[in-house]
C-alpha cells in the first residue's frame, strides 16, 4: 500500500560536489538504486540547474570554492520555489558547530564523509519518502468521500514513515508496535471511566492509536553520533535532542496546513511537540503545567516512559515490569497526569502482556 502511493525509484536526486571522483561514484551508486542523478561540481550550477529543474532532494557539499553548502542552502532557502527541497549536508566537518549551523539553515540531515553508501542510501530514501508524502497530501485536495477511501493508506504510509526513523535506533525494536497498543488502552480506559470521560470523543482511541507512533518522528534530524551515542550526552549534544519535539512538529505541522481534515495528524502534532512535557511544569519545549498539556500527549508520556524503561538499551538491561510500576507511580503528579498513571495501575497486566508479545 505504502508503495503505491509513495515510490522514490523516479525521483530527481541532486548532487553538488567540488571532487569529481565524489560525484562520479554518487552519480553511480545512486542511479544502480534507480535514482535520476544530476552532477553539480559548483554552487552556482546547483542553483540554476534547480531553478530550472527542481529535483526532489539536494546531497549538498559544504566546503566548496566561490559558494559554499552554507551559501547555497541560504540561497534555497529564499526562493519560495526551491525552499521546500530537502537538502542533506555531506561533509568532513564533523565538529557540532557546523552540524547545528546546517540544521539551522535549513538542511534535513547531515552525513559525514567519508560515509557508507548503504547509510546515505537510506537517509536519502527517508527524506525522498517525507518530501514525497507532504507534496501528495498538499496536492490531493480530495473530498471528504476520497479522503476515507485513503485514510488507510496515508496511516500505512506515516507509519511506515515514522518506522524509519525508528529504524536509525537500533534498540528500539517493536517500540511504535508497543506503544501504539499502550495509548489505545489508556485512552479508551480514561474514555470510559475518569474524570475526563466527557470530554474525550468516541474516536479519541483510535486517532491516538495511529498518531502516537510520529512521537519521535522529529529525530530524522538527530546526528547518528548523537542519537546513538552510547555514554552520557554533553550538554551541547542534549540541548540539540531537545530540538527533537519542536522538529517533528515543524515536518508535521508542514503536512497538517495543506491536509488539515486529517485529524490523525493534527493530534500527531500535539504528541510529537509536547510528549516530553511534565505535569509539573518542568519539561520541554514549553514548560506547559497540567492540563495545559493535550491529553493525547499526557497519555503518551506514560506509554513511552514505561516502554523506554521495560526495554532493552545498548547501555542497560530492561528493568522488570514491577520495578518500572513503582518508578511511573513515583512520579504520578509531578512528572505524569494523575488520571493517566490511575489508568495505567488500572491496565498493568495489559501493559505486562504487550510487552512480552511484541518484543
Amino acid at each position: 500500500m505504502v508503495e503505491a502511493l509513495i515510490h522514490p525509484g523516479n525521483a530527481r536526486i541532486m548532487v553538488v560536489d567540488d571532487v569529481p571522483e565524489i560525484l562520479t561514484l554518487l552519480t553511480s551508486m545512486l542511479g544502480r538504486s534507480g535514482y535520476q542523478v544530476v552532477a553539480c561540481n559548483s554552487g552556482a550550477e546547483a542553483l540554476a540547474v534547480a531553478e530550472a529543474n527542481p529535483p526532489e532532494l539536494i546531497l549538498l557539499d559544504i566546503l566548496m570554492p566561490e559558494m559554499d553548502g552554507f551559501q547555497v542552502c541560504t540561497h534555497l532557502q529564499n526562493n519560495p520555489r526551491l525552499k521546500d527541497i530537502p537538502v542533506i549536508f555531506t561533509s568532513g566537518l564533523d565538529d557540532t558547530e557546523n552540524k547545528v549551523r546546517a540544521f539551522r539553515l535549513g538542511g534535513v540531515d547531515y552525513i559525514t564523509k567519508p560515509f557508507h553508501f548503504e547509510e546515505l542510501e537510506a537517509r536519502v530514501w527517508t527524506q525522498i519518502r517525507l518530501h514525497m508524502l507532504k507534496a501528495s497530501l498538499a496536492a490531493q485536495k480530495l473530498n471528504e468521500e476520497k479522503i476515507r477511501a485513503l485514510s488507510e493508506a496515508q496511516q500505512s504510509t506515516i507509519f511506515a514513515l515514522a518506522k524509519l526513523a525508528e529504524y536509525r535506533d537500533e534498540d528500539t525494536g517493536t517500540h511504535l508496535e508497543r506503544v501504539r497498543e499502550y495509548c489505545r488502552l489508556l485512552a479508551e480506559y480514561l474514555r470510559d471511566t475518569s474524570n475526563y470521560a466527557a470530554s474525550i470523543p468516541a474516536d479519541f482511541s483510535e486517532t491516538i492509536y495511529h498518531a502516537s507512533p510520529l512521537h519521535d518522528i522529529g529525530k530524522v534530524a538527530i546526528p547518528d553520533g548523537i542519537l546513538l551515542k552510547p555514554g552520557k550526552l554533553t550538554s551541547e549534544e542534549f540541548a540539540i535532542i531537545m530540538k527533537h519535539p519542536v522538529v517533528g512538529g515543524e515536518y508535521l505541522q508542514d503536512v497538517f496546513n495543506n491536509y488539515c481534515s486529517n485529524v490523525f495528524i493534527g493530534m500527531g502534532i500535539e504528541i510529537a511537540l509536547y510528549h516530553h512535557e511534565r505535569w509539573d511544569g518542568r519539561g520541554y519545549p514549553d514548560g506547559l503545567i497540567g492540563k495545559n498539556i493535550p491529553l493525547s500527549a499526557r497519555i503518551m508520556a506514560v506509554a513511552d516512559c514505561y516502554d523506554a524503561l521495560r526495554a532493552d538499551r545498548c547501555y542497560r538491561k530492561g528493568f522488570p515490569h514491577q520495578q518500572v510500576k513503582t518508578m511511573l507511580l513515583e512520579e504520578s503528579g509531578s512528572h505524569f497526569d494523575p488520571e493517566v498513571c490511575q489508568a495505567f495501575l488500572a491496565l498493568e497486566a495489559e501493559f505486562e502482556k504487550i510487552m512480552e508479545l511484541l518484543r
